[in-house]
């Protein structure tokens, strides 16, 4: 392929013909990062969002997978598993956490990940699934097929970070995780959250 422009990275990218086993994933922040970046809908290009809260690190590389949108399906997913209140889905792409070994010096760049399963994070009412997946080839975290065989430190530190990394000083703690799932049902929310996509398009076409 030849193209005379830069492909967005939200709508431009395929998510890889072996979705959801495996999927490509748009990194916007790695653990070193002091801000948090995010894709900026219209242009495509990374923007900053905010810096990262006091000593609150991404764990994992961060990124989302093309494609995708959290809207009504993904919400539905939600209520019918928590009886937490949710208005909706946060109308972003569907975000997703790679673990490696290797260290990635930076975002604004694509990768190949297996999920392994999620958490199902309710972020001021709205569902804001965060899947967790590792990195395709990786020596080290390949050999975890489930999230429930991760180390327990690694999920302590994702829960730590997903329920703090938008806390401020005298706050009221705005996420809530209701539940974690598994491998299997990561598929079946990232086929949601694809089919949420192809709603979107339709709506704006």
């Amino acid at each position: 392929m030849f193209r005379i422009n830069k492909a967005h990275p939200w709508h431009g990218i395929p998510m890889g013909e072996n979705a959801p086993e495996e999927v490509t994933v748009f990194i916007e922040i790695v653990p070193r990062d002091t801000v948090k970046y995010e894709v900026d809908k219209e242009t495509g290009y990374l923007k900053i969002d905010r810096p990262q809260q006091y000593s609150n690190v991404v764990p994992a590389n961060y990124g989302f997978i093309p494609q995708t949108y959290c809207d009504s399906r993904i919400a539905e997913r939600a209520r019918s598993r928590t009886e937490i209140p949710i208005s909706g889905g946060d109308g972003d792409p569907l975000d997703l956490l790679v673990l490696s070994e290797h260290h990635i010096p930076r975002g604004d760049i694509i990768l190949k990940a297996r999920p392994i399963g999620g958490f199902c994070l309710i972020d001021g009412g709205e569902a804001d699934d965060k899947i967790i997946a590792v990195l395709k080839g990786d020596k080290v975290f390949e050999q975890y097929k489930e999230i429930s065989e991760l180390p327990k430190g690694i999920l302590e530190r994702f829960e730590h970070y997903f329920l703090t990394y938008k806390n401020l000083p005298d706050e009221q703690n705005r996420c809530q995780i209701a539940y974690s799932y598994c491998r299997e049902d990561s598929y079946e929310v990232i086929q949601a959250a694809i089919a949420d996509y192809s709603d979107l398009l339709g709506k704006l076409k």
